[in-house]
């Protein structure tokens, strides 16, 4: 049987190594935990601009197929300008906002369509198409009023 007694036990005390606390954690490598939270975070900045960015390719598909369809279908110019008028003025509220389209009328309009991207619609090409679209008569110039239309709905300003 072994000597358990004080004597004992502070010699098998004394032949213990120092006690020493262990090394302290590294920053790196992550543990698995902050792995998967930096991938929710990208994950969550990523999602939305995709999202985002696909909903806009969609709606100018469905604009430029409107356009073509309307091109084919309306024989008469001011029927025809009335029609693109509409045509540009749902697909700009759906861009850049109601508050930021729907007050735009006359000039302003036009000015808004040729800064972002409707160069074609920029002089007498833009005041014949309102005055056509809005029952007016003017020069009939609807190869330039398309390409306006064309170039407002591809554009990514």
């Amino acid at each position: 049987m072994a000597d358990l007694s004080p004597a004992a036990n502070s010699e098998l005390l004394k032949q213990l190594a120092p006690a020493h606390a262990p090394p302290p954690a590294g920053l790196w490598p992550p543990a698995p935990g902050w792995w998967l939270l930096a991938l929710l975070l990208i994950g969550a900045i990523v999602l939305p601009l995709l999202l985002r960015r696909r909903r806009s390719s969609r709606l100018r598909r469905a604009a430029l197929a409107e356009l073509k369809a309307l091109d084919r279908s309306t024989a008469n110019d001011n029927a025809f300008a009335q029609e693109l008028e509409h045509l540009l003025r749902r697909f700009a509220i759906s861009r850049y906002g109601r508050l930021t389209v729907a007050g735009l009328v006359g000039e302003r309009w036009l000015a808004f369509i040729v800064a972002h991207g409707g160069r074609a619609l920029d002089g007498e090409a833009g005041i014949h198409f309102l005055q056509c679209a809005y029952g007016g008569q003017g020069m009939q110039r609807r190869a330039d009023w398309l390409a306006g239309a064309r170039n407002f709905i591809r554009s990514r300003s």
